[in-house]
């Protein structure tokens, strides 16, 4: 005889089952969320867990007895990848635009300890600032397409452009080809 089940799904409302059936009858969604769907109008029309994993492609009985208990508490939203998994944010132009003003002034030296930046440096800049879980890597992805590199001198910098020193003082020069010779 089967257990009974601990926490049993709760009624589905009519908007709620015709949702399910429209994501399950639907060519173009996520497979995890058809999976998903399946399973829960299989134990709405009455079948155990474990039929339900089976008819869904599961593995066993309680990956759906934690589905049906997302479900009683979250609602549809249980159909979706929970949180921390798949694609990580994409930062969006205010917070590129917060990276590449951050960069274009100088350190301060005791707040930030250096006179230059580095990936790092201006990682945790950025942390303190606005972006608490920002990363070296997206840091570097932006500047480099906004056109900034790390030369010589260990800065970054706008491409095509230079700091030269001349007699009038610290002067930045521009190469008009710079674009052409990126390629």
């Amino acid at each position: 005889m089967a257990k009974p089940q601990k926490e049993p799904l709760r009624a589905l409302g009519e908007q709620e089952e015709r949702e399910l059936q429209k994501v399950v009858k639907a060519t173009s969604e996520r497979i995890d969320a058809v999976r998903r769907a399946k399973a829960l109008l299989a134990v709405a029309s009455g079948q155990s867990f474990t039929q339900a994993a089976r008819w869904a492609d599961f593995k066993s009985g309680d990956s759906v007895c934690k589905l049906v208990k997302h479900f009683n508490q979250q609602g549809l939203q249980a159909l979706q990848i929970g949180s921390g998994r798949g694609r990580k944010p994409t930062y969006r132009h205010t917070e590129r635009s917060c990276i590449l003003q951050e960069v274009q002034h100088a350190p301060d030296r005791e707040e930030n300890a250096t006179a230059t930046w580095s990936l790092s440096t201006l990682q945790q800049a950025l942390r303190h600032k606005s972006l608490p879980r920002i990363g070296a890597s997206t840091i570097r992805r932006v500047l480099h397409e906004a056109g900034y590199v790390f030369g010589q001198t260990r800065t970054w910098c706008k491409t095509g452009t230079a700091e030269r020193k001349r007699k009038s003082g610290v002067v930045t020069v521009h190469d008009p080809k710079a674009e052409e010779k990126k390629v």
